[in-house]
């Protein structure tokens, strides 16, 4: 259900359109000025306002400027006794999706309203949507080590150079590799992706060099490898410590002469690729156990760039948890959340073994989990959902240690994180409904999210009243 606020000094005008737009099911509100207007703006998520031009205290094109510098996307209709085509046009130029004269026109009036909500939603799915296809996220962080891995990239991308990236699992590596090929001169050719480690050993020349008809039993037909599909691009070969020895020897004649056969082929083929590669293996004690081809190796690290652990550029954890904070709310539609000092510091803390992706996972279970402040016990409750009741200790912020105490929850019977997510929803759902006595809409005001979603999500998990 739409959350609308009106915004007018005429009691008269306010109880109509309140009373006209809840006949239409929309959940109203109203207010008689627009400082107040402005402070719940701030404190709640409404979905469209309307407000009056000619108020007392504060002018509606003062509230109309001040509330689209704190909420850009939130659509306003302008309403006014006094209206002439001046105002309309200055109303719209400082942001107002559309002018209604007084007395405003029902059906007008409804058409204007839903068209509002429409383009509202509209833009908000188009952010989302524009985020989750985007080619490369930002690489976040001030520390040293991240300066001057940007000042490195700055300097390499445009050349024609090789790179080895190193560093421990979800540290960003990929997302170095992607800069890599943004700020390179093949940045409008393809970057072809290969994870060596997923790929078993048999079929790993066939992934990067093609196939042709017949060349093996289950080659039904000819197949485009990722060296042809990459030609003019960039080639990411991640975890290339795990690459068999075999296919190794013709990546490194790939490299030499630019040239690759397909498995089963005898034509040779022409390419024109820059290799990137990385690694969470040290590839030199690789070389001393007889895993890694040295000629190979020295091929690939041309330039070095090492993406240090988590826990090496703390300084940086504050930066990228916000970002991740207002990010992963947008994509719930939710007020962004915010996080207290206290339990940032109980971040920076955190041993982080699974790196950036770890806190990124963090903050997603933080934002279900938690009020609608996430608190330094927030953090030490959930800072491991995998260690039962007893997870470890955080340093405080007086340097103190806290020992995290969460629930006692079987984890084993999780396939994976959605799954987590949705019982941890559910369970967050169900103790906020029982708080309020199962009063809906005082939980869905607690909770920040709309009345109809809340039922849907009592819906979904099949959420019920136990009769005392």
């Amino acid at each position: 259900m739409a959350k609308l606020l009106i915004i007018d000094d005429e009691r008269a005008i306010r109880s109509t359109l309140r009373e006209i737009l809840e006949y239409e099911n929309y959940e109203v509100e109203d207010i008689d000025n627009g400082i107040d207007g402005l402070e719940l703006i701030k404190k709640k998520k409404f979905d469209l306002v309307l407000c009056d031009i000619k108020m007392n205290k504060m002018d509606g094109m003062e509230v109309l400027e001040q509330a689209l510098a704190y909420s850009p996307d939130l659509p306003f209709i302008m309403i006014s006794g006094h209206g002439t085509v001046e105002t309309a046009i200055e109303a719209s130029k400082k942001g107002a999706f559309d002018f209604i004269s007084k007395p405003p026109d029902l059906n007008r009036l409804l058409i204007t309203v839903r068209n509002a909500l429409d383009r509202g939603n509209l833009v908000t799915e188009t952010k989302v949507l524009k985020r989750k296809v985007s080619k490369t996220r930002d690489i976040l962080g001030s520390s040293e080590n991240i300066g001057k891995i940007k000042e490195t990239i700055e300097r390499v991308a445009p050349t024609e150079a090789r790179v080895l990236i190193t560093g421990a699992n979800g540290s960003g590596k990929e997302l170095v590799a992607r800069w890599l090929h943004e700020k390179s001169q093949r940045a409008e050719s393809p970057l072809i992706e290969v994870n060596c480690a997923a790929i078993p050993s048999e079929l790993i020349e066939s992934e990067l060099f093609g196939h042709e008809k017949g060349s093996f039993t289950s080659a039904v037909k000819q197949r485009i490898g990722k060296f042809e599909l990459a030609n003019g691009g960039t080639l990411f070969l991640d975890e290339i410590g795990d690459m068999s020895l075999s296919a190794q020897a013709k990546v490194l004649r790939a490299l030499q002469e630019h040239k690759i056969t397909r498995v089963g082929g005898e034509k040779e083929l022409e390419v024109n690729v820059r290799v990137l590669a990385a690694t969470n293996k040290d590839l030199l004690k690789e070389i001393e156990a007889g895993n890694f081809r040295m000629d190979l190796y020295h091929r690939l690290n041309v330039i070095n760039i090492h993406v240090p652990h988590l826990t090496e550029r703390t300084e940086d954890i504050p930066e990228i948890a916000l970002n991740f904070l207002e990010e992963i709310c947008r994509d719930y539609g939710m007020p962004v959340k915010k996080i207290s000092d206290g339990a940032m510091t109980a971040l920076q803390a955190l041993p982080w073994t699974g790196n950036v992706r770890e806190l990124h996972n963090m903050i997603e279970r933080l934002i279900i989990l938690s009020d609608k402040v996430i608190t330094e016990n927030d953090v030490i409750a959930f800072a491991n959902p995998g260690g039962g009741t007893n997870i470890g200790a955080v340093n405080t912020a007086n340097g103190q240690s806290g020992l995290a105490h969460g629930p006692t929850v079987d984890y084993d019977k999780f396939n994976n994180f959605q799954d987590y997510k949705d019982h941890a929803e559910r369970e967050f759902i169900k103790f906020k409904l029982e708080k309020n006595n199962w009063n809906v809409s005082k939980t869905a005001d607690d909770i920040e999210i709309q009345r109809s979603h809340l039922y849907s999500k009592i819906e979904k998990f099949g959420l019920k009243r136990v009769a005392e």
